[in-house]
Parts: structure tokens; sequence; C-alpha cells
């Protein structure tokens, strides 16, 4: 399910926010984008989110909203000055140059004058995490919502297709009855008049009947109509209903392949329809 959400916290003498952005997606797929002196927290900001989600392709952004007051600090090598004096002493008695070796001159020579290296970071994730955790709840939040929207959705289009297959229980028993009767008058008018062969007519109804029955098929479509609305209620339905609006799509074909009715087969019509709605709202769910 898509989803966003956004916090804000104090972290370090600044202001951190942190935006999450979900998408489906059948794994656990992470995208981080970090300030640079937080790029030595990614396994922890990594740990923390597939705990909060199970699944789905999540998008992290984390700025300053406003940065941290820095001091900056800057380091004087005394060994690289001393080389780079030596040196240039050295340079001007070899060549017989003109000028002096001064301040200005050593200044300007690379390394003596330097930010420390490799400094550790001040930030920790117990600063951090807070804010990761307040936003990926605000996240899940929109996802509950947008989950119990997809809910209702995919009940409604169960309920359609249970009022269809309530019309196809009414209407099955009466092809029967109507076949029957069409059977019956085709033999008599072939036997212009003469009395059928009333074992044989009654034999071949019954395996008419039989070809037309869809009792099993109605008892399973309402037994997976009932097993949808229980993974509804579940935590994670999604798979399993996938499996079940297949099973219901079977059910639905070979009712349609029986029908021999215009009633049954619009109803029929009705139901793949509702249940390719349902297919496409699957893809939302988690």
């Amino acid at each position: 399910m898509t989803g966003f959400g956004a916090a804000e916290g104090p972290v370090g003498g600044g202001r951190l926010r942190v935006e999450l952005r979900t998408v489906n997606h059948r794994y656990f797929n992470l995208s981080l984008k970090l300030p640079q002196e937080m790029s030595a927290l990614e396994v922890e900001f990594r740990e923390v989110l597939r705990r909060e989600f199970e699944r789905g392709h999540v998008t992290v952004s984390v700025r300053w909203v406003e940065r941290p007051v820095e001091e900056v600090a800057v380091a004087i090598n005394l060994d690289r000055a001393r080389a780079v004096v030596a040196r240039l002493r050295e340079l001007k008695a070899v060549f017989d140059l003109p000028g002096d070796v001064d301040l200005p001159l050593v200044a300007r020579q690379s390394e003596v004058f330097a930010a420390p290296q490799d400094e550790a970071s001040t930030l920790e994730w117990s600063a951090i995490g807070p804010v990761v955790t307040a936003a990926a709840t605000a996240c899940k939040l929109m996802r509950e919502r947008e989950g119990a929207a997809l809910t209702e959705e995919l009940l409604l289009r169960l309920s359609l297709m249970e009022q269809s297959v309530h019309i196809v229980e009414v209407q099955a028993p009466t092809r029967v009855v109507r076949e029957r009767d069409r059977l019956t008058l085709a033999v008599q008018t072939l036997l212009k008049g003469s009395a059928p062969d009333e074992p044989r007519m009654a034999q071949e109804i019954a395996i008419l009947a039989d070809k037309l029955d869809i009792t099993e098929e109605l008892v399973r479509f309402r037994a997976h109509l009932a097993a949808c609305r229980g993974a509804l209620a579940t935590v994670a339905p999604g798979k399993q209903l996938g499996f079940l609006a297949q099973e219901l799509g079977r059910e639905i074909n070979t009712m349609g392949s029986k029908a021999n009715d215009a009633v049954i087969t619009q109803q029929v019509i009705q139901m793949k329809g509702e249940l390719e709605k349902f297919r496409e709202q699957l893809e939302n769910l988690q």
C-alpha cells in the first residue's frame, strides 16, 4: 500500500526532518537519502525500517531544517610545516634564489593548515531514532487508513458477486424444467403424437439435469466468498486473497459453461466484471 509520513525533531543542536514514502513491492526494498554526516548510520536506518515495514519499496529522505552550529576546527601540521621550510630553504641555497621563506609562503603549502581528518561524527542514533520512528508511525497510520478503505471496496465487490450468485441459485432449477418441457415437445413432434418411451425420456432428462447441475459450483463459490471475508479480517491477507480470487474465477467459468440460460449468463458476466475489479484492488493491498 502507498503511504507517506514525516516528522521533525531536535538533533545535535539542529532540527532534522525525516520523510518516508512507501509503495507496493514484493519484498522489502529501502532507498535512503541521507546527509553525508549520517552515512555511517545507514545500518541502523535499515534495521529499524525493516522492523516497521515487512515489505514494500520504502523511500527515506533525511534533511536538516536547521543545521547545527559547528565550530570550524583547523589543525596545524607542524611536521609538514618543518619539512616545507627545510625544502624551501634547500631550494633557495641550491639555486641561489632571492626572497625569504616567510609565513605566507609556508601557509600556502598543502596540508600545513587543514581541518582534522576522519573526525568521528557527534551524531548518534539515540538522537535520530525517535524522529525516524515518528515518521514511520505516521506513514503506517496513512497505510492503515488506505487499507481500511481498500477493505471496504473489496467487501463491496464480494457483496455484489454474492447478489449475482443468489440470482443464479434461484434461476438454476428452472432450466431443468424448461429443458424437460423442450425435450418432451421435441420428442412428441418427432413421434407425431405417438406416446414416447417414458423410461428412456426420464433417463435422458436425468442425464441433461446432471450436465446442467451447478450445485457444487454454487456451494464452493459461497465458501470462497466466506473465506475472502475471513482473510480480510487478518493482518496480511494479500497472498491468500490472490489464491481465492483464482478459485472464484474457476467456479464462475464453470457456471458460465453450464449456464444454458440468458439470465445466468448475464449474472456470470457481471460476476466476472466484479471479480476483475476485486483483483485490481488486490494489487494495492499488502
